[in-house]
């Protein structure tokens, strides 16, 4: 009699903080809430009357599978996307959400600016400042809702009489 070997997960695809039940599609939702948080959603949500598979493919490959690898920490992924987006000077969108999730990851300004600069000597001046340009106004952005936080008045409480 044969023995039939049930195919695993390479062990590149494989880690220690995933729990092997979990999907491919519940890996990606955890990952795009960690990363991206609400601003990943709404790319998600955007999708869903024109293409809702696409939205699926996006949470699967990218987040599922590709962010959750080990081998570089999420801080790093985004500097490494953050990058890409920025040496396109077309995907502005798309780094924008980066720039947020590399704030959400624990990158600085600072070492945002920096990548983007970084991206004049290859991708020249043009992308460069098509993606300084998009992080200043992301943190911008952040520092409006910041301000919006930190003024709102708490609501009086209701008592009844």
């Amino acid at each position: 009699m044969m023995t039939v070997n049930t195919p695993q997960p390479p062990k590149s695809q494989q880690t220690s903080q995933t729990p092997s039940t979990e999907t491919r599609y519940q890996r990606g939702l955890r990952a795009l809430a960690d990363i991206d948080g609400e601003a990943g959603q709404k790319v998600i949500d955007a999708l869903a009357d024109i293409a809702p598979d696409f939205a699926r493919y996006l949470i699967e490959f990218p987040f599922g599978d590709i962010y959750t690898r080990p081998g570089l920490s999420l801080r790093d992924r985004e500097i490494a996307t953050i990058a890409a987006l920025g040496a396109l000077g077309t995907a502005t969108p798309q780094l924008k959400v980066h720039i947020h999730a590399g704030l959400n990851v624990g990158l600085t300004r600072d070492e945002i600016t920096e990548t983007l600069m970084q991206m004049a000597v290859y991708a020249g001046f043009p992308a460069a400042l098509n993606g300084l340009f998009a992080a200043r106004d992301v943190f911008a952005s952040r520092d409006e809702t910041a301000r919006n936080i930190a003024t709102a008045t708490p609501s009086q409480p209701q008592y009844k009489t």
